[in-house]
């Protein structure tokens, strides 16, 4: 999980911090020291630490913070607003705005996930309204093409190919009249990469680059690469001026040095976070959230985005009208439980909740999920429709049928009673109400 060591030691930190009621200077440096620490054993380069720790140090030892009702707190703030800083301040877009086919040039070393990037940013585009069209420009790794063609199949987008004895700048501008052809508004163009940077990958990107003229030039770093990743970016950025970072494999980092360092050392935004395997495992980089993920504050924000972009209108309007007039079926809670399936499972959605950042992945057991679908799927239309008919004997037959005990089936009904009961509450709120109590009040968990 992204940050995870970084983020369990400063929220084991902060959390001192806030219990004290007051403050002093020497208090201020034991905790610099220890977030100096963090930060290291993040893998967060040293020079960038250093003036990170200097910045909420000059800011933390002033009057008005010691001597407020609150200094823990007021010294929160000033750290995720510092570590927001860090991460980039602004939330930064793709500059698409030249006239279509606008270009984005995919460039890493090799390894780094450049090749998923693409076609996950590809389907990202896709479902902003755009056209997009995948540029196969790597040459030399012998499963590149291949790879970005299955890719493509998957999600329903082109790949333009020419095999690997053309020249990579002559693939990108014949790929540039074939998306003008076809009416494609984004070229996205999958660079070759190398272990390591040499001057032979740099002369051939600068000729794509040359060649089509980028809107963007986005570098793709291995977020497990830690301090190295900030030494690459630095290289990359001083050949080719990137206009922007996609962080990949955040899934697998349990450092972050990555993330902390490249904006600072590059002054180019992360413009997206990738993680995992799945095309839908990526996000727009928001350096606020991010920041206040780590402090353990939650990202309510990304929550909602990963609702709404797995929920139509339609869907939600009849699930709240459920919600409202209490007919909240078993098939109904079955379909809720395969939502949170397709954004990333309940671990990934708890750790996108304010003070939920501790729990341990230990404490969670999603196979539960799969144990309560087959005793649901075991149940008649009528008993799911109706569960208050579910006697002994109906139990017993579904037990055996889902392959679980008498004591699953109870249990996975009581808990479905209380979140009955949870529903008819929420049903006397209003809608204005149901959102807040949703995210306020106490869910039954399945999952422990």
């Amino acid at each position: 999980m992204a940050f995870e060591s970084l983020s369990s030691k400063l929220q084991a930190t902060i959390k001192r911090l806030k219990g004290q009621t007051r403050g002093t200077e020497k208090d201020v440096k034991e905790f610099m020291r220890e977030i100096r620490l963090a930060l290291l054993e993040a893998d967060v380069n040293y020079k960038v630490v250093k003036d990170f720790v200097a910045r909420v140090s000059e800011k933390a030892v002033g009057q008005e913070v010691l001597e407020s009702l609150s200094p823990g707190q007021q010294i929160v703030k000033i750290v995720d607003d510092e570590l927001t800083a860090l991460l980039g301040a602004e939330d930064y877009k793709l500059d698409l705005s030249k006239t279509p086919p606008n270009v984005i040039m995919m460039v890493g070393l090799q390894g780094t996930g450049k090749t998923t990037a693409s076609a996950k940013l590809a389907a990202h585009l896709r479902k902003q309204g755009r056209k997009p069209l995948m540029v196969a420009c790597d040459i030399y790794r012998p499963a590149a093409i291949q790879q970005l063609q299955v890719l493509g199949k998957q999600i329903d987008i082109p790949v333009f190919a020419e095999g690997i004895d053309v020249k990579a700048a002559t693939i990108a501008k014949n790929s540039i009249k074939y998306a003008i052809r076809n009416m494609h508004d984004v070229v996205i163009i999958d660079t070759a990469g190398r272990l390591q940077i040499d001057e032979a990958l740099m002369e051939e990107l600068a000729e794509v680059k040359a060649e089509v003229n980028p809107a963007e030039i986005l570098l793709v770093i291995d977020a497990m690469t830690g301090q190295e990743a900030a030494n690459v970016a630095e290289t990359f950025n001083a050949k080719l001026d990137v206009t922007g970072i996609i962080l990949s494999k955040l899934d697998s980092d349990t450092r972050g040095g990555a993330a902390l360092s490249v904006r600072a050392i590059t002054g180019k935004p992360v413009k997206f976070a990738s993680s995992g395997e799945k095309i839908n495992d990526f996000e727009i980089f928001y350096p606020k959230r991010m920041a206040d993920r780590i402090l353990g504050m939650g990202d309510v924000l990304t929550l909602i985005d990963k609702a709404v972009e797995m929920y139509d209108e339609k869907q939600a309007e009849e699930l709240e009208k459920k919600i409202m007039t209490q007919t909240f079926t078993l098939d109904d809670f079955l379909d809720q439980l395969q939502q949170i399936k397709k954004m990333g499972g309940i671990m990934s959605l708890l750790k996108l909740l304010p003070g939920a950042g501790q729990i341990k992945e230990e404490d969670i057991d999603e196979r539960q999920l799969v144990k309560v679908e087959a005793i649901i799927r075991s149940m008649t239309k009528k008993e799911k429709r109706n569960p208050d008919i579910l006697n002994a004997s109906r139990r017993k037959r579904i037990a055996a049928g889902s392959g679980t005990t008498v004591q699953d089936v109870n249990k996975l009904m009581k808990q479905f009673e209380e979140m009955r009961i949870m529903m008819k509450k929420l049903g006397g709120k209003g809608k204005k109400g149901i959102g807040k109590k949703m995210l306020g009040g106490k869910m039954p968990n399945i999952f422990m």
